[in-house]
This record gives C-alpha cells, sequence and structure tokens, in this order.
C-alpha cells in the first residue's frame, strides 16, 4: 500500500500555488487594468455611485456588499435601522490586530459590545472626565507651539510633530505618563518595549491595515495563501502591540496590587482595570480586552487629529486669504498676548468652518467602518438580506453637489451661519459616523484637532518652502481605516505673536 500523498491532495496543492501565482501577479501588476475597485476604493465607488446611484449592490468574492452614497440611504442605514445594521464583519484584520474582536471597534454587536460602549460614555469620554484631563491637552500644546517655534524658518515634516502631540495628549490621558516622550519624571519607570519612531510605524500600519480589501476576507476559502501579503503584515503589528500593551497593563495592574484599597485612577486605564473589577458586570472582561480597549483609545485618538489638522494646514497654504481671515479672527477674539484655550473655542466660528470644512473634504474615514446586517431588512424598496456587509460612502455625501456648492472647493466660509454639526445628527457630514456604532471618543477629538488648529494659527504664519508652489502641493491621499495624505507637508512656520509668548516651559 502506497502511503504517499494522494493525486487530489498533490492536484489541490498545485491548484492552489497555481491560483496564488495568478492573483499575486495581478494584484501586483501595474499597468492599467479594467477593475471596478482601484487603489483608492472610496473613489473607486463614489464613481461607480455617480453612474448607478445612491444605492448599490456589489459582490466582492462570497460576500454581497451593499453602498449608500446619499444623505437619505445614510440616514436609513445608520438612524431608521440603525439595530439592524449594528454588526461587524469578521475580517483578518479584527482578528489579529484587535485580540480576536474583542475590541470596540470590530467586536461583534451583543452584551459585551454594548458593555463598552457603557464604559466609555459614562467613563472615559464623559464631560467630567474630559474636562479633568484639560490641563494635559494644554500642556502637551504648548510643547507642540515650542517645537515649532525651535523649528522656525526652516522646512518641517508637519505630520510628525502633529503626532508627536496626539501621542502625549492619548499617552498622559490613557497611560498617566509619556511613555514614548517621556519627560525627566518619566525617566525612572522601566522604558517601553518600543521605540517612538517604531511606535508611530506601528499605528501607520494599524490604520492602513483596517482599511485594507484583503482577498481573504472575501474569499475565505483563499484566506490561508495570504495573496496581498497583508495577514503577515497584520500578524507582525499585532505583536508589537501586545509587547508595548503587555508592558503598559502589567505596571498599571501592579500598581493596583501595592496599592489595595487605596487605589485611585490617575488614567484611563486605571479606569478600565476598575471597570473590569465590577462584579455587577454582565460581560467578565480579560486581559486582552483591556489590552484591546487601551489599543482603540491610543491609536483612534492619535490618528484621527493628527490626519485632519495636517489636511487642514495643506488646504490653507493653497488659500492664503482664508488663512489671513483665520489669523483675524484669532487677533481680534483672542489678542496677541495669550493662546487660545479650549473655553475660548466656541467663540471662533471661522476656525471651527476650517475645521468642519477639512472634515468634509478629507473625512479621516472617507468609508465608514463596515457594518453587517443582522437581519433581513427592505431598504428603499429592495430587500438586504442577513449577512449582507454594508458600506457607508461619506467620500460621496461629502461631494454631493445638490448639497454643496462647488463641493470640490475648500470653502469653510459655507458653514458660517449654517447649523449643522459634526456629532451624528446631520447626515451630510458624518465624520465620526452615526447611530450605534459611531466613534466613541469623537468628544476628545474634536477638541484636539479645533485647539490645534486654532493655536497652530495663532502662534505662526505659514508658507512652502522655498520654490514650491501651491499649485504644486500634492493633495492625493492614501485608503485606509484612516485617509492620510500620500506625501507628507513640509512647510515654514515663521512666528507671529511677541517673542515672550512663546517662551513656555513643558
Amino acid at each position: 500500500m502506497d502511503f504517499g500523498a494522494s493525486p487530489w491532495v498533490t492536484y489541490s496543492t498545485i491548484f492552489a500555488l497555481f491560483l496564488a501565482i495568478i492573483v499575486r501577479a495581478m494584484t501586483n501588476h501595474r499597468r492599467r487594468r479594467p477593475n471596478l475597485i482601484g487603489a483608492l476604493p472610496h473613489r473607486s465607488i463614489h464613481e461607480l455611485s455617480k453612474k448607478y446611484g445612491p444605492l448599490m449592490k456589489l459582490q466582492f468574492g462570497s460576500f454581497p456588499v451593499v453602498v449608500g452614497s446619499s444623505v437619505s440611504m445614510a440616514r436609513l442605514f445608520l438612524k431608521t435601522h440603525d439595530p439592524a445594521f449594528a454588526g461587524r464583519p469578521k475580517t483578518a484584520a479584527g482578528n489579529y490586530t484587535a485580540y480576536n474582536y474583542s475590541d470596540i471597534t470590530w467586536s461583534q454587536y451583543g452584551p459585551y459590545w454594548r458593555q463598552a460602549r457603557k464604559m466609555c460614555i459614562t467613563e472615559l469620554f464623559s464631560p467630567r472626565s474630559l474636562d479633568s484631563y484639560e490641563h494635559i491637552r494644554s500642556a502637551e500644546i504648548r510643547r507642540l507651539l515650542r517645537s515649532l517655534f525651535d523649528a522656525a524658518g526652516r522646512p518641517l515634516l508637519l505630520k510628525d510633530h502633529l503626532t508627536t502631540l496626539s501621542l502625549s495628549v492619548i499617552s498622559r490621558m490613557v497611560l498617566g505618563r509619556r511613555y514614548l516622550d517621556p519627560t525627566a519624571e518619566d525617566q525612572a519607570a522601566p522604558p517601553p518595549p518600543v521605540s517612538t519612531e517604531e511606535f508611530k510605524r506601528m499605528l501607520d500600519e494599524l490604520f492602513l491595515l483596517n482599511g485594507v480589501l484583503n482577498i481573504g476576507d472575501s474569499i475565505p476559502w483563499l484566506n490561508f495563501l495570504d495573496l496581498q501579503g497583508y495577514i503577515r503584515r497584520m500578524k507582525a503589528v499585532g505583536k508589537t502591540l501586545d509587547r508595548f500593551m503587555e508592558h503598559v497593563l502589567d505596571e498599571h495592574i501592579a500598581r493596583r496590587v501595592k496599592e489595595g484599597e487605596n487605589f485611585s485612577p490617575r488614567d484611563m486605564v486605571d479606569v478600565l482595570i476598575q471597570f473590569a473589577e465590577n462584579p455587577t458586570l454582565n460581560v467578565k472582561l480579560n486581559k486582552s480586552s483591556l489590552k484591546a480597549f487601551s489599543k482603540d483609545l491610543i491609536a483612534g485618538g492619535t490618528e484621527s487629529s493628527a490626519v485632519t489638522v495636517e489636511w487642514a494646514i495643506a488646504e490653507l497654504l493653497r488659500k492664503p486669504d482664508i488663512m489671513k481671515k483665520a489669523a483675524e479672527e484669532l487677533d481680534r477674539v483672542i489678542g496677541r498676548e495669550r493662546w487660545v484655550e479650549e473655553k475660548s473655542l466656541q467663540d471662533l466660528p471661522y476656525i471651527e468652518a476650517i475645521m468642519k470644512e477639512t472634515m468634509r473634504l478629507h473625512p479621516v474615514v472617507p468609508m465608514l467602518v463596515p457594518r453587517q446586517a443582522r437581519e433581513d431588512v427592505v431598504i428603499d424598496g429592495y430587500d438586504i438580506p442577513a449577512g449582507s456587509r454594508i458600506l457607508v460612502n461619506t467620500f460621496t455625501i461629502s461631494r454631493d453637489p445638490s448639497i454643496w456648492e462647488e463641493p470640490d472647493e475648500f470653502r469653510p466660509e459655507r458653514f458660517l451661519g449654517r447649523e449643522m454639526d459634526v456629532k451624528g445628527h446631520d447626515f451630510e457630514l458624518l465624520p465620526f459616523g452615526s447611530g450605534r456604532r459611531m466613534c466613541p471618543g469623537y468628544t476628545l477629538g474634536l477638541r484636539v484637532i479645533q485647539s490645534s488648529i486654532a493655536n497652530i494659527l495663532h502662534g505662526f504664519s505659514w508658507r512652502l518652502p522655498d520654490g514650491v508652489k501651491a499649485e504644486e502641493l500634492n493633495m492625493d491621499e492614501i485608503f485606509g481605516l484612516s485617509n492620510p495624505k500620500k506625501v507628507p507637508l513640509v512647510a515654514v512656520a515663521e512666528p507671529r505673536l511677541p517673542i515672550q509668548i512663546y517662551n513656555m516651559s513643558s
């Protein structure tokens, strides 16, 4: 009897390898090809919606994908039938970068997710909690302004400064100290297992991989081949992330044990640990849950603000007259002898309009995180079967000429005197989504984004490096879970306030 491989196994292996070679060649081929979905899926689907309308069904491998690309469709998916579409598809990203769907973004709709959402609303992002951390945000923005002042007159990579700001704010609020940019008082603590630059690269990779169209997510039986190499990268970034989160939790749990009944939360991880110890929880939280929630807080809070502020300054460099109007408002309301505090933001409608216009033209998440139908639903007369994946293309909504005059133009004035918020109530503008699964940390994001834009414009005049014309500025984006600039912005900052204003301690 021959105990070698059967012909079926041999043929299957050969077929799988042959298929892998063909698909990989198609994926990597650089010549133009007639694919409906290109490297920027939100733009491809935008073009399709202009031809086929605001409600489309696409077929991604084994799964039907229903796309809503209008205000009315967004309202039906995210409000009218919100519970029916509150599910999440199980993707490789959710598995390998979110502790097997344990975070808030990728966890399935149910008791676990509802408990996590309640924790965010009542504990982590309540107005009381955010107000208690205002001194941290203020201090870190001062550090940003000082770093820009030190680099004044020279071309600088703005995203680096903005990411450092975001990481420092989030690190101090969530983790209790600057893990990745320590000050003297932090030096006594054990260093984290990743460097600052490694952590920044990890965050960029995390957002890219959580938004890619992985072939195995659409054709599950091909997943083991990892035809695009995405799963390998997801596993690698997941391991790096886990090393860091283990370090953080071990430190916090050790302090919790040491202090015993005298334990008092100092940061959001402490709040999470205390929450997990509550004996009345409907669903018990384990260490993976705590790491997954902490990852959401760090990644979400860092990426959205840095990306949005970079886009804002890039647009303003192309429209100096708008930057001039912003400076005039700041001088009139704030004066030239102080920085902008959060309490003053409500008195700066033009700065708020710049923020909203940036979020309209460059939504951080151009297609909201995919949802999944939990039951059969009829939408606009069409049957949407349970299990269908749902995409809401905010990129198309924000460019709808029936809503926005000259939709491709950066015009903050369109928001002056127009009652429209970015908190999920007005479906014309949904940078954070809407309904049950909208971003729970949007209130923090708004504070950091608006305060950053206001202070950056108040403290500095901005220009492009010598020899670079505004019309030459690259405004292409990269598609992922977020939508950053493809070519990072390089600009020159020149101080515009009295010199003593910049003499700030960190």
